[in-house]
């Protein structure tokens, strides 16, 4: 804990106006570094966003119940994560053109991911091949994140790609049928990649460190696609045109995921649950777990937020011996072990490490990892807990509860969540 401790206390980075603290220090760094239109995309979510900021209110519905007088002198942050161990039971998820906000892209995370010792969930829509990202995150264990897209001959071969790659699991995103609608991205005529234009051109020049990056590096194109796109590969296409007329797929069924499952025979994983039917469905169809997800509130502004939606979606998982993740709104370590008391296996995060990779590249991404798993340290002894696996829900008390969420908590315990579904498992 000490070297760790060293590293955050050594990263200093010239012209920041503050110390880099928490999470939030990262993302003031990204708004002053990045031009506008694409901090907006990073940070931004649907429509007015009501969904994107439940996300992170959220985890104030529950308050912790700590045991004093408990020995933490030694305390243990690891977990199995299908099966793989992991050092801390926070993993770095999909999020697509990370070259966006630095040239290193999904290289740096993957980097960043192994000396975190845990795991990089990379997404089709990379701008590196897959086969790149596997080189550079050796020592991480690896996801591949894919949908089912409209040409399933794409979607066959770049699992096929995975599996030869040597990616653990494989990540299937499930609540993409159209792309969201994003107020911020119209609002900035936003293009993937970014053009310079007469509206964005001041804003975009005087980001001289993100603009030498965009201009020196290489094309920014969804590279794991370029083979099957001579259009796209050519820059006849725009990626955002590729993706809307070539790959989005708004009839996919359940089928589909059935399919994927016979396609893959390593751990499957099913992103974008957050109802007990459809998690039931994804365990039906033979997924190993399920991430409890609105797409960070990307995609329908007014789904719930994630934190609420998860007893629902525990319950499904209840004696099946099937594993569930959080995904949405994580920034501080009290709100990991808030979603580990829940019940869930280990929590997700996307927005964090890109502001983190706008700081200092990969080592700004392993900064922002650092402060997560420091702080989930802190947690864990002021709780009494001294390993991040025997947090259960005894350690919460849910303060204030949405109706819906509310009615999967039992009677006889009022102020907690019922009994941990994974004890059986572990």
């Amino acid at each position: 804990m000490a070297v760790r401790n060293s590293l955050l206390s050594e990263l200093t980075i010239p012209s920041l106006r503050a110390p880099l603290v928490n999470v939030e220090s990262y993302r003031q760094v990204a708004r002053r570094r990045l031009p506008r239109s694409i901090f907006d995309f990073v940070d931004g979510g649907a429509g007015d966003e009501v969904t994107t900021r439940a996300n992170e209110t959220a985890f104030a519905e529950a308050t912790f119940r700590p045991r004093p007088m408990v020995d933490v002198a030694q305390r243990d942050l690891s977990t199995t994560v299908l099966g793989r161990r992991v050092e801390m039971p926070v993993l770095l998820g999909p999020a697509g053109s990370t070259r966006l906000v630095h040239p290193e892209g999904e290289l740096a995370v993957a980097r960043a991911a192994a000396r975190l010792g845990t795991v990089y969930a990379l997404s089709a829509a990379s701008n590196f091949p897959l086969e790149e990202v596997a080189d550079a995150g050796r020592g991480a264990t690896l996801w591949f994140q894919v949908y089912h897209w409209k040409d399933a001959g794409i979607v066959a071969d770049l699992v096929a790609r995975a599996k030869n790659a040597g990616f653990h699991a494989l990540c299937v995103t499930i609540d993409v049928p159209l792309s969201g609608v994003k107020d911020r991205d119209l609002r900035n005529g936003l293009t993937i990649p970014p053009r310079l234009t007469v509206r964005n051109a001041f804003d975009t020049c005087r980001r001289v460190r993100w603009l030498r990056g965009f201009v020196t590096g290489d094309p920014i194109t969804f590279k794991n696609l370029e083979p099957y796109s001579f259009e796209m590969a050519a820059g006849v296409m725009g990626l955002s045109t590729f993706m809307r007329e070539k790959l989005n797929n708004p009839s996919s069924t359940w089928e589909d995921l059935r399919w994927l499952r016979d396609l893959w025979d390593g751990p499957l994983v099913v992103k974008g649950v957050l109802t007990a039917d459809a998690a039931r469905r994804c365990f039906d169809a033979g997924a190993d777990g399920v991430v409890c997800s609105n797409h960070g509130g990307r995609q329908l502004n007014g789904n719930p937020a994630s934190f609420v939606a998860l007893p629902e979606v525990l319950e499904a998982a209840h004696n099946r011996n099937k594993e569930v993740f959080l995904d949405g709104g994580v920034r501080r370590g009290t709100d990991v072990v808030k979603a580990l008391a829940a019940g869930a296996t280990a929590c997700l995060v996307a927005r964090p490490y890109h502001w983190g990779l706008v700081a200092d590249g990969e080592d700004g991404v392993v900064a922002v990892g650092e402060h997560l798993r420091s702080e989930i340290d802190n947690v864990l002894a002021q709780l009494g807990v001294p390993r991040a696996v025997d947090l259960d829900r005894t350690s919460i008390r849910w303060e204030r509860m949405s109706e819906r969420a509310a009615g999967h908590l039992p009677e006889r315990v009022p102020d907690c969540l019922p009994e941990d579904p994974r004890v059986d498992a572990r």
